[in-house]
């Protein structure tokens, strides 16, 4: 396949068909041509060790790494610190933290020492498992050996502390970096605007999208996605409305996402009028609509209780080459009920099983929230068997409507051990003592 005439391939054509291999995600081919370097004259060597277990770690195939790396050390082969990086980034992946503290003494103990990648690894691992009291400790580590932290190490610690809510810390580690000079890219940026706004700190996050503005870095989707989500999420659709004007005044282009994000804001607002403008806007620039994106017009228009509008986009979905998911389906029943057409919601509920699409817990809960809040009781008995039999339960606000029911004899006893079986024991003393105290009727 490679030789041919005098021309024999060595080491490095071999390393770097194996390369081409694993970043195209095809390790068996790399691994393939691993053992046809083993029959041959040219041995496999370190780099081509060390790609193919990179390579495997990063597909979560550990135990196999774990394999070629025993296989390599009994060949003679040394491992270096890029082989242990790869191999401990694997393991800290799947949280296999005996196994990260083997491979940490083993590599000291050749004395391969870590650098700053291993310990990037280690501070990235303990912040994503809201460990970051320990990532700090590593970085301090880091500091005592004179193996100066990266953007990577720093980025990472700050979103640890961003995760458990800790932003002054964050904020710290921020201005820590801009002290280093060219430290702070976008990336970082994005990780302190992403975590201000998951804790509803949104001047801070605005007020960061000005400063990066004036040190010369250009806010990217990402940047704008996130505020505009926030935004829309604490209510503030007015500045999610000018970031969207704004980013694209500089250049950025909105994607399906940030489209979704405004969408969705503009219709859990009840501003379906103007999400429907939205929705043609997008349609002028040739962005292709996905199923998320209609199915949050969808519910909009079933929020704003315009069920037949509802249904008919829904019903064009399969012209639009579009097929429903659950989420879909279980917003379109939710509306049907809202609109009081019970019957409908049932159809939909047997057609999506027709269709293939399973109803989850949710679309159960919903469709017997539905029957129930329609005072359509007969029905309801049926569903919560349904329900129960498909491995689902009941949520606390069905609960409670059912227990509300039972109270009242207004569905069939039966239901009551159907209950005790799912375990719903903190409705049920309430439903005893109710029922021996002749408990007056809830509006």
């Amino acid at each position: 396949m490679i030789a041919g005439g005098n021309c024999q391939p060595n080491v490095v054509t071999y390393g770097t068909l194996v390369k081409g291999f694993c970043m195209k995600g095809n390790n068996s081919a790399a691994i393939q041509l691993l053992r046809k370097m083993e029959e041959g004259a040219c041995k496999p060597d370190l780099v081509v060790y060390s790609t193919i277990i990179d390579s495997l770690c990063k597909d979560t195939l550990v135990d196999d790494a774990l394999n070629f790396f025993s296989e390599m050390m009994c060949k003679g082969i040394s491992p270096d610190v890029i082989t242990y990086n790869s191999l401990l980034n694997g393991v800290c992946k799947l949280g296999e933290w005996k196994e990260a503290a083997r491979l940490l003494n083993d590599m000291v103990g050749k004395n391969i020492f870590p650098d700053v990648c291993t310990f990037s690894v280690l501070v990235d691992t303990f912040c994503k498992e809201g460990m970051a009291g320990e990532a700090e400790g590593v970085v301090e580590m880091m500091i005592e050996r004179d193996i100066e932290p990266d953007r990577v190490t720093y980025n990472s610690l700050m979103d640890g502390y961003c995760l458990r809510g800790e932003m002054s810390k964050a904020g710290k580690v921020f201005k820590l970096m801009l002290s280093k000079g060219s430290m702070v890219d976008v990336v970082c940026c994005n990780t302190l605007i992403n975590g201000y706004c998951k804790h509803k700190m949104m001047d801070e996050a605005m007020m960061l999208l000005r400063e990066m503005t004036c040190k010369g870095l250009v806010p990217d989707i990402v940047t704008y996605n996130t505020l505009v989500d926030s935004c829309c999420k604490v209510g503030k659709l007015g500045d999610a409305q000018q970031l969207f004007s704004e980013m694209q005044a500089c250049g950025q282009l909105p994607d399906v996402q940030t489209y979704a994000i405004l969408l969705d804001g503009l219709c859990k607002n009840q501003q379906i009028s103007t999400a429907i403008q939205l929705f043609k806007e997008m349609e002028g620039k040739k962005l292709d609509a996905d199923i998320v994106i209609y199915t949050i017009l969808i519910e909009g228009l079933c929020i704003a209780e315009k069920i037949e509008s509802a249904k008919e986009l829904f019903c064009s979905l399969s012209s639009r080459g579009l097929q429903p998911n659950v989420r879909t389906y279980t917003i379109m029943i939710n509306g049907l009920c809202i609109g009081g057409l019970t019957s409908e919601a049932e159809k939909l509920l047997i057609e999506m099983e027709e269709k293939g699409c399973s109803p989850n817990g949710w679309t159960y809960n919903v469709i017997i929230r539905g029957f129930i809040n329609n005072n359509e009781t007969v029905t309801v008995t049926g569903l919560i068997q349904q329900m129960v039999e498909k491995g689902f339960s009941a949520d606390a606000w069905t609960t409670e409507l059912i227990v509300d029911l039972l109270v009242k004899d207004k569905v069939d006893p039966a239901l009551l051990p159907l209950m005790q079986k799912e375990n719903y024991e903190l409705n049920l003393p309430q439903l005893k003592l109710n029922r021996s105290s002749d408990h007056p009727n809830k509006h």
